[in-house]
């Protein structure tokens, strides 16, 4: 019985399991079967550590204030954080890993580094 590789389509030799002629071929195959979910995954990820640069780099102490218009400068966007944080106040700090942010009146933001 003379098996084919899915991938290419050329014959496999070797063990009685293999699945692929080569280990770019099965590499291949996963990438391209595994495309759409790392593709959202990757652009999100992009987009936290974009995030997370920023707000490091406003925030080279632990705890500093800066202004909506320098966030969105630099090209910040308020729509993805890892957590939200909310005080017994009731006060609400949006986090990306570590690096978190406050709204204070719509323009001001308070910068904080949270140590764990």
């Amino acid at each position: 019985m003379d098996r084919t590789c899915p991938e290419c389509g050329d014959k496999i030799i070797g063990r009685a399991d293999k699945k692929y002629c080569s280990s770019s071929c099965r590499n291949a195959r996963n990438n391209s079967q595994n495309k759409d979910s790392k593709n959202i995954m990757r652009n999100i990820n992009n987009r936290l550590r974009k995030n997370y640069r920023i707000l490091e780099k406003l925030n080279p102490e632990e705890k500093t204030k800066t202004t909506k218009a320098k966030l969105n400068a630099a090209g910040f966007d308020f729509n993805y954080f890892t957590s939200i944080y909310t005080t017994k106040a009731g006060t609400i700090y949006y986090f990306i890993y570590d690096q978190g942010y406050l709204p204070l009146d719509g323009y001001f933001y308070a910068l904080v580094k949270r140590n764990n």
